[in-house]
């Protein structure tokens, strides 16, 4: 393990975690609060976009949602241990994917909070087309979502530059 990427930059750095964290946590307790005050209606509606609280049980975009309470459990101990594995990537990472890292455990960690706090997390962004609606998601999702892609682009421009280094 890279012990130099423990010191003060990695501090300095990981103050995206948290930055991403609070965003997520301020947005989700504000839309619970707006859910209290309508009584469960729609807070926001729009031609394309509409904000309403969905408590999604399961993990991303509601997979594996479940009643069983040993499954949830089972399910929130796994993302705990990928939140580990996350930091220890983190640690052996540089550059882009480094912050990539950074945001999607931001985003983990803001989600598995409300596992725990909650028994769930909850959801409430809601972009559509006429009738087809898109999963629902939060902010943590959104950060998530950026990181993941982000790790994908390095990764194939990394895998597209080694091949032309090779030829």
């Amino acid at each position: 393990m890279k012990i130099n990427n423990l010191g003060k930059k990695f501090f300095i750095n990981s103050s995206l975690v948290i930055l991403i964290f609070l965003i997520d946590r301020i947005s989700k307790i504000y839309v619970i609060s707006l859910n209290k005050k309508f009584l469960g209606s729609e807070i926001f509606s729009s031609k394309f976009l509409n904000i309403y609280l969905v408590w999604n049980e399961g993990i991303a975009f509601g997979l594996f949602s479940s009643n069983d309470s040993n499954f949830y459990n089972i399910i929130t101990f796994l993302i705990i241990l990928i939140i580990m594995i996350l930091f220890y990537m983190i640690t052996q990472s540089q550059g882009i994917q480094k912050y990539s890292l950074f945001m999607i455990l931001g985003g983990a960690i803001g989600n598995a909070f409300d596992r725990i706090l909650y028994k769930s997390v909850p959801d409430f962004i809601d972009f559509h087309i006429n009738e087809f609606h898109w999963f629902i998601f939060n902010v943590a999702d959104i950060f998530i979502t950026i990181g993941v892609i982000c790790m994908i682009l390095t990764e194939l421009i990394a895998s597209n530059k080694k091949k032309y280094e090779d030829i």
